[in-house]
């Protein structure tokens, strides 16, 4: 099968808007790899998966299967920078986190929206590239002062 770009991207919107953005880790399945949080996503020939580690900090890799073949991967890594962060930090960065990733659509398809605020929180997103191969950073500030930092990459498998 040969990749449609604009079928993927509609895909990654869809598949991104409903695991970690719209429901967080209750979204998971059961993990492949031992002492990982699993996100699967599945519509028509394509599978979206997301696997990662950590909390706090995190690790991971998103990857989409078109008919069994995986064909788009991105890698990511960073979380909140607060020293001995405990929930009740990390709850409401991670959940205004959440509602800007849902704000994903076919012109910021990676994470989220160049920018967006609400309260006493801004996200703000970073990137370059295109669908093939891409790179970004994004942040939260609270109150002004940078708390969460990521970094991605990632593009279609050849």
């Amino acid at each position: 099968m040969s990749i449609n770009h604009e079928h993927l991207i509609n895909f990654l919107v869809d598949a991104k808007r409903s695991t970690y953005a719209s429901q967080g880790d209750d979204a998971s399945v059961q993990p492949l790899l031992n002492g990982s949080k699993q996100l699967e996503y599945c519509s028509g020939d394509y599978f979206y998966r997301d696997i990662y580690f950590g909390s706090a900090f995190f690790i991971g890799q998103e990857t989409v299967e078109l008919g069994n073949r995986p064909v788009w991967s991105m890698v990511y890594s960073g979380g909140v920078i607060i020293p001995e962060a405990n929930w009740d930090i990390l709850g409401p960065i991670y959940g205004f986190l959440r509602q800007a990733l849902r704000l994903v659509d076919t012109t910021s398809i990676y994470r989220g929206p160049k920018h967006f605020e609400t309260g006493n929180y801004i996200f703000n997103n970073e990137y370059g590239g295109t669908l093939d191969c891409f790179y970004g950073k994004e942040i939260i500030l609270r109150d002004g002062h940078k708390v969460y930092e990521l970094h991605y990459n990632g593009g279609i498998i050849r």
